[in-house]
């Protein structure tokens, strides 16, 4: 093989010069689209088909492993404007295909670019409200584009290892994320960089830009460069100023295929609601699961209480129907196992919350439940979305209670959501209150989570801000807990108010400042007055350990579970204004205090109304109990034993008697006392005359001792020669004396051994096999080997082996 100057083969010089063919097919190409884009004309062109669109070689084999042929409205509209680089504000009914309108200029902007490898960094964000939202736009990116594109993509939602995340992000082109998670990176993570970020994508929009997210946003929008493409696509799209303006968005077109449309929703699905009280609604909801027992149905709840509950309950009595749960305190791996399960499965119900009310496809969806009120009409939109999508079938029914009637469904009217009432057959309809109160009687967990479900809901009640549609006062809250399997209504706290959500998220710091400063929540918290002590005499940063080992048992022995019970005694419950409902939040009160060693006199004044005082073992003065707080403290030891006396340290010596532990005296005192050889001379005197008097007492106790043998040995004898006095050998008993000493010193005298058992030979051992018996006489005594005598002679020695022989 014929070698070149440099040492190398011509092979590797073809290697070259075709990667550079390569490279320069690759240049081509990018030219090309660049001028076709340009060339494309988005307002009279018909575009119908995706092979009719400008895009990259790996952007149509993605487009047709995945069977995507043809564009939806919105796809047709989106994608050329975002190809062009127009900052874009979509707006279409769920199911109609939002996703692929970004992602694919999302692919072909950073194809046309170059932005491909670790040097080239982060070219595009797409952020998601929900994690599931974001897997489900992530498996959709994969799908199209691992034809061919070289980008490297990158899942960062929460419940991941954050170290892994940081790794990958300084190697991402392309990210698909959560609020939360990417605000942490933006701030923490010093290896990611977004310099060369060239698109900002927010899927549903309106729940991105809302309360609950809006200083997340934000935080991220001050990390991004101003030079971006933005696109935000929602079913229900904001067009406030105030907000576009937050987003920099620069000219931006507002496509919406279906502004004109007499619905917002699609027109294969079929909506229906229902009127029914609180009370009877699970009923319903039973009735209804067990008549569609052969359909695929997604229910909608208010909180992840409820969900868990009513999930609960329903598995226990075993509708006929798969069922599973999902709700945000869920751990990630769950959510997903759970929403891949329910898209797998043919005929399943889900219990969840509004965390998959946006944006997830699951398929086949036959009917969408919406147990619980929806908060706005928006939120309406995108609960029924999860049916009839895609041009096919579905179903709705939502669930009103009487009092929200009429509020509903005057937000319905006005959002062009055509909707019509139903009637539940009363024959058909079943009642499970006596099956939830009987489980919730046989199991206290169960009962336990009804509580807080209860109690969730009322709050979620309380919390809304249509007060046209949610009316706190006309629910039935009795009858309620009692469909529920509750004995009575739990008590309810309503302190926080509307701002519960942003003191939960506030930093740590800013609460103790504003704490210290007066502005502090109100105290319906009983430990609220120790925990910001606590916070403030040690301000540093609690770390996980610190909050896992702070962690309580959840189940029904945790603190919560005592202040959910209703308070039977109804004295202290005078004050009801409208957030608090009783002043004290714990099942047991101090009602009255009987200490051990009495009240002090005088502890409360006449009438019997002054405070009291009570006298606690240790403590020099009495403890003053003129108020519930200090009530308290009697059911902390920990507590009162700061206000006790320090005790006196004790040491236990070799025969297991506590004293003192020896000090030595401070030298001053000792040296008043005189000489040390003086003091030496006293302290012996004073141990011998100690010494003298307990040989006194010892003496004395050794005599004593001797006498009452002596009485017992006599009072022995006594009773050997009485022996068989009597009727029948019953011992008589002389009146006269004393049984109860007689009794006594029988006892005393069964410790120490008689003098007759003392003299008396011990028993014979047990014979062994080879000895002969006691006294046998014969051939076996005679046989019996004689004393043995060392020989001296041989006489001897013969006589010796003679008798052997015998």
């Amino acid at each position: 093989m014929s070698r070149t100057l440099n040492g190398r083969s011509k092979i590797a010089r073809l290697k070259k010069q075709k990667s550079l063919r390569t490279k320069h097919t690759a240049e081509e190409n990018v030219h090309r689209l660049e001028e076709a884009v340009t060339a494309l004309d988005t307002k009279t062109a018909e575009l119908k088909l995706f092979k009719d669109l400008p895009l990259s070689e790996p952007t149509r084999f993605g487009l047709k492993a995945g069977h995507f042929s043809t564009l939806t409205d919105i796809q047709a509209k989106a994608i050329p404007l975002g190809l062009k680089g127009s900052d874009i504000l979509g707006a279409a009914k769920t199911g109609s295909g939002k996703t692929l309108a970004f992602l694919v200029p999302v692919l072909e902007n950073l194809y046309r670019s170059q932005c491909i490898g670790a040097d080239a960094g982060l070219g595009a964000m797409i952020i998601s409200p929900t994690r599931e939202l974001a897997i489900q736009i992530f498996d959709v990116l994969f799908k199209i584009g691992r034809k061919g594109h070289m980008f490297a993509a990158g899942l960062i939602i929460g419940g991941k290892s954050v170290q892994e995340e940081q790794q990958a992000l300084a190697r991402m082109n392309i990210v698909v994320c959560t609020p939360g998670r990417i605000l942490q990176h933006l701030s923490q993570t010093a290896s990611f960089s977004i310099d060369a970020l060239q698109m900002l994508v927010l899927d549903e929009a309106d729940r991105i830009m809302d309360m609950g997210f809006q200083r997340d946003v934000d935080a991220i929008i001050e990390y991004l460069p101003k030079s971006r493409q933005t696109l935000l696509f929602s079913a229900t799209q904001t067009k406030k100023v105030s907000d576009l303006a937050r987003l920099s968005l620069k000219d931006p077109e507002y496509v919406s295929v279906h502004e004109t449309a007499t619905s917002a929703t699609p027109s294969t699905l079929q909506q229906n609601y229902i009127v029914t009280p609180l009370s009877e609604k699970l009923n319903t909801l039973w009735s209804f699961l067990c008549s569609s027992k052969k359909s695929k149905i997604l229910v909608f709840l208010s909180s992840g209480k409820q969900v868990r509950f009513v999930y609960e309950c329903f598995r226990r009595m075993q509708p006929g129907i798969p069922l599973l749960h999902l709700h945000g305190r869920q751990k990630q791996t769950a959510r997903l196992d759970i929403t891949t399960r329910f898209s797998q499965a043919q005929y399943c119900c889900l219990f969840a919350t509004d965390v998959v009310a946006r944006g997830l496809d699951f398929p086949a969806v036959d009917w969408v439940i919406q147990a619980d009120c929806p908060e706005d009409a928006d939120t309406y939109i995108h609960r029924v979305g999860r049916t009839a999508r895609f041009e096919r079938d579905g179903k709705a029914v939502l669930f009103l209670e009487p009092s929200e009637e009429e509020g509903m469904l005057e937000r319905l009217e006005h959002k062009k959501i055509p909707i019509e009432r139903i009637n539940v057959r009363a024959k058909k309809q079943q009642d499970i209150k006596n099956q939830l109160q009987n489980m919730a009687f046989k199991d206290p967990q169960l009962k336990y989570l009804g509580q807080k479900a209860f109690i969730s809901y009322v709050k979620s009640i309380y919390l809304q801000k249509d007060k046209e549609v949610f009316h706190m006062d006309d629910l039935p809250l009795e009858d309620f807990a009692e469909s529920l399997g509750l004995p009575g209504a739990p008590r309810i706290r309503f302190g926080k108010g509307d701002n519960a959500k942003e003191l939960k998220n506030a930093p740590r710091t800013a609460v103790l400042s504003s704490d210290e400063e007066g502005e502090r929540p109100n105290d319906e918290d009983d430990n609220y007055n120790e925990r910001k002590g606590s916070q403030r005499n040690n301000q540093t940063v609690r770390t996980k350990y610190d909050r896992m080992f702070e962690r309580q048992n959840q189940d029904v022995l945790a603190p919560h579970y005592a202040r959910v019970l209703e308070d039977t005694h109804g004295e202290d419950r005078t004050r009801k204004d409208e957030g608090n409902i009783g002043e004290d939040d714990d099942l047991f009160s101090v009602k009255r205090i009987i200490p051990a060693e009495g009240t002090v006199p005088g502890d409360s004044d006449k009438d019997g109304q002054g405070p009291k005082k009570v006298m606690i073992p240790g403590m020099k003065e009495p403890l003053v109990l003129d108020s519930k707080r200090r009530e308290k403290l009697l059911r902390s030891k920990k507590k009162l034993s700061k206000l006790k006396e320090k005790g006196t340290k004790l040491v236990f010596d070799d025969n297991g008697k506590a004293r003192p532990v020896y000090e030595l005296e401070d030298e001053t005192k000792f040296a008043a006392k005189g000489l040390p050889e003086e003091q030496r001379k006293l302290f012996l005197d004073e141990e011998k005359k100690r010494i003298e008097l307990a040989d006194l007492d010892d003496k004395a106790a050794a005599k004593e001792k001797r006498r009452v043998k002596k009485e017992k040995k006599r009072a022995r004898e006594q009773a050997d020669m009485d022996d068989g006095d009597g009727a029948d050998g019953v011992e008589l008993l002389n009146p006269d004396e004393n049984a109860f000493a007689n009794f006594l010193a029988d006892a005393e005298a069964m410790d120490e051994p008689d003098e007759r058992e003392q003299s008396a030979e011990p028993p014979p051992k047990r014979r062994k096999w080879f000895e002969d018996e006691p006294g046998e006489s014969g051939k076996a005594s005679q046989k019996r080997a004689p004393d043995y005598v060392q020989p001296e002679t041989l006489e001897d020695l013969e006589a010796l082996a003679a008798g052997v022989l015998e």
